[in-house]
This record gives structure tokens, C-alpha cells and sequence, in this order.
């Protein structure tokens, strides 16, 4: 490779991101939101000479874009990643001082995803300085509320738009090409209340939710584990919540569970409405005091993009290029905002570095392969934007 990287830069910008408290307020009351790693963010990208906007979602709640014109003849491409964290709560390190132990950097975020955040910068700051000149642009889209509910991503969207784009969250320098999705479900369970020496007029809600449930267990266990993915495996489902009751002498006239289920590529809401439906209509017909209704309230999709796409095959040549071997491809269980890129028509991969304790009381990222992150994306950007 023939752009190189400061090192000691990328780790001191690291370190600074993890010091910014950008917990997510939706997820905690310690949190500050992502105005504050938006701005410092913003102005390094303005001393870089890029254009930078921001988008002010919610009080408190910022994205910020940076821009890197090319002379327009080339392909453009999006380095998208999201500035906010989960909870620093019951944390065992202090989560925004970051340590360097052994090349291991500890922090909040400093897996998911400042790294990958700290790479996608210092690959295009490194490509600025060596006076490398692209043919496309590069559009940094760094986002709030990935943890919760994607505002920042979707409000990106509205308004940006490139050929391809990457997510530097960690996959342990592995190519992800593929994420499940999921789909969340109410189920309103009624009964009738009586007291409870008068078996006779009431109609107990929970008991009846237990036959739901026990409907729930045999679809995970059989019918959906038919289903297979060369990269994901099989779908699930589980129960997360349940509530109901009034006392301990009244018969429950209320039951609500609630349910995830987790997608594959080709799954949709109208799929998982569908078992639902089924469930209740086949308990119904054989009992005539069971009463339910269901609600698939909110869902996430699936997500898989061809090996043949030109953003993975630049992907791919610049990972040999590095490391000099084949990239390995794999798929995630948990979902990421990928999915929403490639729904908008901008066809996405996942690559980042490695680490652990995302969302964990210990968190750390693998510091050598943050330097991998982002020498492979020197040479994607550069290729893909120049091809």
C-alpha cells in the first residue's frame, strides 16, 4: 500500500471519540445523546477540507456528513456509522477514559463502533494527504440512534444517497453479507374476571396465553428450524415479555405477551402475521372461550447482498491486497442498518475490526486490526471510487 496512516493520529482520535459521552437517551437517563461527538466529529472533518453538513433530529439527537468531492467521474461511496452507545451502567472499566492494555483500547464504544468510526475517518485523512486524487465522492454519514430506533440513518436517507456504501461495525475483519432481521408482535389475550370461588363465571387469561405459548415453543422448535440460510441458519422466536392479573382470588381477565421473531432474507410482516394468525385461529377451534388479538407492531428487515456486487468484489480485492489472503465470508444474527441502506437502493457490506464486550461491562477493540480496518479501506475507497 502506497498511502500510509498515522498510527499514533489513529489512536489518539480513537481515544478522543471514547472520552465523549454519546450515550443514547432513549436507552438511558445518563444519556447525553450525539450532539456533542457530532460536533467534534464535524469540525475535524472541516480542518480535513471536507464539506460538512448537519441534521438536527430531536433536541440533543445530531448527525453529521462530511463530504469529500471527487472530479465526478467516478463512482461514489458512503462510509456510514453510528456515533451513539448503549449504557455505561454496571460497567466494570471507567467508560470514558480510555486504556491501552496490551494493544487492547478499553471503553465505551471503543468496539461498537468509535473504531470503526476513527478507521473511516483516518482512511479518508489519509487519502486526502497523500494527495491521492478520486474520480467519486465519498459521503461520511456518521448517525444517531442506531442502539434504538435508526432516526439518524433514516433522516440520512431522506437526503443522501451514493453507488455503495460500507458499515464499519465490528466483524472481526470478516465480510458480512448477510443479518437476520425481526419482527416484534402484541398478543392481547382476554378472559373474564371473577372471584376466585366462582370457577363457574370467570375465564382465566393467563392459563389461556399458556396455551399461546406452548403454540409459540412447537413453531421455534419444528417449523421454523426447517427453514435454512447458508450464512444465518435458521429463523426463531421467543417470548420477552408477559404481564396480566388482577390479584391472587381473581380470575385474570387480561394476559398481553409480547414476542420477537427473528427473519431471514425473504421474511417479511405479512410471513409473521401469518403464523400468528394461525396459531390463535387453530387454538380457537378448540376452544370456544378463547378470545386474542395480535398486533406485528414493529419490524426490522432481513438483509443479503451478492458476492457479485462490485462493492464486495473492491472489498474483497483490497482485503488480499492487505492481508494477503482470501476474505472470509460470513452472516450476523443481530441486525444493523445495512438493511436500510440497501432498501433506499445503496448496496451495503459490514467490515470492521474485532474486539469484545459490545454492549458488555468490559468493552474493548483489538487496536492492530483497527489499523487493518482502515488500510483495507484506503484501498476499497480508492479503488471503488476510481474504478
Amino acid at each position: 500500500m502506497d498511502i500510509k496512516i498515522n498510527n499514533k493520529n489513529l489512536l489518539a482520535f480513537l481515544k478522543d471519540l471514547i472520552r465523549i459521552n454519546s450515550v443514547n437517551p432513549s436507552l438511558s437517563d445518563e444519556g447525553d445523546g450525539e450532539f456533542r461527538i457530532a460536533r467534534y466529529v464535524g469540525e475535524y472533518l472541516k480542518e480535513l477540507g471536507l464539506d460538512v453538513h448537519y441534521q438536527e433530529i430531536e433536541r440533543n439527537r445530531i448527525n453529521v456528513i462530511g463530504i469529500l468531492k471527487g472530479t465526478g467521474d467516478g463512482q461514489s461511496i458512503m462510509l456510514n456509522g453510528h456515533t451513539d452507545t448503549v449504557s455505561v451502567e454496571r460497567m466494570e472499566i471507567d467508560p470514558f477514559e480510555p486504556e491501552n492494555k496490551d494493544g487492547r483500547i478499553y471503553g465505551r464504544g471503543s468496539l461498537d463502533m468509535k473504531a470503526g468510526l476513527a478507521a473511516q475517518i483516518m482512511a479518508v485523512q489519509s487519502i486526502i494527504e497523500s494527495g491521492r486524487v478520486l474520480k467519486g465522492d465519498v459521503i461520511l454519514t456518521f448517525v444517531a440512534d442506531e442502539e434504538y430506533a435508526s432516526i439518524g440513518t433514516e433522516a440520512v436517507l431522506k437526503e443522501y444517497s451514493a453507488d455503495a456504501a460500507i458499515i464499519c461495525e465490528p466483524t472481526n475483519l470478516d465480510i458480512v453479507i448477510a443479518h437476520k432481521g425481526f419482527a416484534w408482535t402484541k398478543i392481547e389475550v382476554f378472559g373474564r374476571a371473577a372471584h376466585g370461588s366462582l370457577p363457574e363465571k370467570g375465564v382465566d387469561a393467563i392459563v389461556k396465553a399458556g396455551k399461546v405459548l406452548t403454540e409459540i415453543e412447537n413453531l421455534g422448535e419444528s417449523g421454523l428450524t426447517q427453514k435454512k440460510h447458508p450464512l444465518l441458519g435458521s429463523p426463531s422466536i421467543h417470548a420477552s415479555l408477559i404481564s396480566g392479573g388482577i390479584g391472587l382470588s381473581t380470575y385474570p381477565d387480561y394476559c398481553k405477551i409480547e414476542l420477537e421473531r427473528r427473519t431471514l432474507p425473504g421474511e417479511d410482516k405479512v410471513i409473521v402475521a401469518e403464523e400468528i394468525q394461525n396459531i390463535l385461529q387453530d387454538i380457537k377451534s378448540k376452544d370456544n372461550q378463547f378470545k386474542a388479538n395480535f398486533e406485528v407492531f414493529f419490524t426490522r428487515p432481513a438483509y443479503e447482498i451478492a458476492k457479485e456486487k462490485p462493492i464486495v468484489k473492491s472489498l474483497s480485492r483490497a482485503y488480499e491486497l492487505i492481508q494477503g489472503k482470501k476474505p472470509e465470508f460470513r452472516g450476523m444474527g443481530g441486525w444493523i442498518e445495512s438493511a436500510l441502506l440497501v432498501e433506499a437502493g445503496i448496496p451495503t457490506v459490514i467490515f470492521g475490526p474485532s474486539g469484545e464486550g459490545s454492549h458488555a461491562s468490559v468493552e474493548y477493540v483489538d487496536f492492530n486490526s483497527v489499523i487493518m480496518t482502515t488500510e483495507i479501506l484506503i484501498e476499497l475507497i480508492t479503488d471503488f471510487c476510481n474504478g
